[in-house]
């Protein structure tokens, strides 16, 4: 999942103050037990939801919109900040020896050299130009280093192209026609951001504009006006290349070009190793909150205290987590993020489906272990449980996000509590089995508190 820098938006907030807003919660949160169940009257939860919705209605920010670093410079300090972000999760034993390795990779494509590069490519058979020819034709006025990588197998298992490839200014793709399957695939593999042009081999007795029409009807958009003709004459190799010679003209802005992409791969590819990270990390901090839900749902004498209970313990969780993801958004607006998951997550049932599963389990177990008080605590364990990993999941989305747009969460809640919910259901032999272990641990606790 990138990471990447944001163009902010004020959030504008009527004239409500955060207190007024943390009283107006109280207060609905306490009318909501007083009706519910002091008064026994139905419908207490719409004032709640009605609640909610107005403090999401104040909360509401203006839209924001991402940008990927523009220069060398902004890339940089990216990966600086990603190696932070490391610094911070790893203990220093287990970090030392793949820091180095980090440094030195990202070094590297700093200290890249400044002249321009640029690779010819082709599978086996398929003919190239002389090389000294094209240093001649390309390398006018230019500093140029012309290379010929080793000849692309027809076979392979991942179609990846090796790293000498990508980091290559500029590609020039030979091939003969008709095209082979291999070379369909090297070539739509080949980076979309990176420079390249297909050389045919074609010979003048031919109907070029056939074949050619014939090729790009099989090739992606990004290589129309991207075929150069080839008639296997050396003398004809500064006509060839005379669009790629234009671009030649401006080695500063292709190097630069260049280092970017790299970089911006590099970026991608820690940021792929971090998130694994963050979700190890995480994974202790939402088995934690979970039981501690359960253990106050579990003890609690009054239903409406369910619902404040998965308050507290999420927001403390979300807090958590927001150090894990390096969140730069306010306590409160994560909180309102995650509110609007837990309320996707109940529209969808999983307490529901939950509840329905260990009572299932129940009536299979002959122990009968599953009593009507530990349904409902472990069902506001695997909410909190849903809920945390949607969050988790919208946080790696939106990592580097100061202010969120709750209007597009509204959209995406579904989606991520249902992708949530259906990863925890194929990890709800795991979830029992804990459950199991917290059930024994409270009927200890019950016994010794009962001595």
């Amino acid at each position: 999942m990138e990471n990447h820098s944001l163009t902010k938006s004020p959030l504008s907030l009527p004239s409500f103050s955060i207190p007024k807003i943390s009283l107006f919660i109280g207060l609905t949160i306490t009318g909501q037990w007083v009706l519910s169940d002091v008064a026994h009257i139905p419908g207490g939860g719409l004032g709640l939801l009605l609640g909610l919705g107005c403090i999401f209605y104040f909360l509401k920010p203006g839209k924001v919109s991402f940008d990927a670093p523009s220069t060398v410079q902004g890339w940089v300090r990216r990966c600086h900040d990603v190696l932070e972000n490391f610094e911070y999760l790893l203990d220093d034993g287990e970090q030392s020896e793949r820091k180095k390795e980090r440094i030195n990779s990202l070094q590297k494509i700093i200290d890249r050299s400044e002249d321009q590069s640029i690779g010819f490519l082709k599978t086996k058979g398929v003919k190239l130009p002389d090389k000294e020819q094209l240093e001649k034709v390309l390398g006018i006025n230019n500093q140029i280093k012309v290379s010929f990588p080793p000849a692309l197998p027809v076979r392979d298992r991942n179609w990846i192209l090796p790293d000498l490839i990508q980091e290559q200014d500029f590609i020039v793709y030979s091939l003969a026609l008709p095209m082979s399957a291999a070379d369909l695939l090297w070539i739509k593999n080949i980076p979309t951001d990176q420079p390249a042009w297909l050389m045919v081999a074609s010979k003048e007795s031919t109907d070029w504009s056939d074949e050619r029409n014939a090729l790009e009807a099989q090739l992606p958009d990004r290589w129309t006006n991207r075929v150069l003709k080839w008639d296997g004459s050396q003398k004809e190799m500064a006509t060839v290349l005379s669009p790629i010679k234009k671009l030649l003209e401006n080695p500063k802005k292709n190097t630069d070009i260049t280092k970017q992409r790299l970089l911006s791969r590099l970026h991608t590819s820690w940021q792929k190793d971090l998130e694994k990270l963050r979700r190890e990390k995480f994974k202790v901090i939402q088995t934690r909150s979970q039981w501690i839900v359960a253990g106050i749902v579990f003890a609690s004498p009054v239903a409406s205290t369910d619902l404040l209970a998965v308050a507290v313990v999420n927001g403390l969780m979300i807090k958590e987590m927001s150090k894990i993801w390096s969140s730069k958004m306010k306590p409160e607006l994560l909180e309102a993020v995650s509110r609007q998951l837990a309320m996707a997550a109940i529209a969808q049932g999983v307490v529901e489906w939950s509840g329905q599963s260990l009572l299932s389990l129940a009536k299979l177990d002959g122990s009968s272990w599953v009593a009507a008080g530990t349904i409902q605590a472990l069902s506001a364990a695997y909410l909190t449980r849903v809920v945390g990993r949607s969050m988790a999941d919208w946080m790696a989305l939106n990592n580097g996000v100061t202010q969120p747009d709750l209007e597009l969460i509204k959209q995406q809640a579904p989606q991520l509590v249902s992708k949530a919910a259906e990863l925890e259901r194929v990890d709800w032999v795991a979830f029992l089995k804990q459950s199991k272990e917290w059930i024994q641990s409270q009927s200890i606790n019950y016994k010794v508190k009962s001595v």
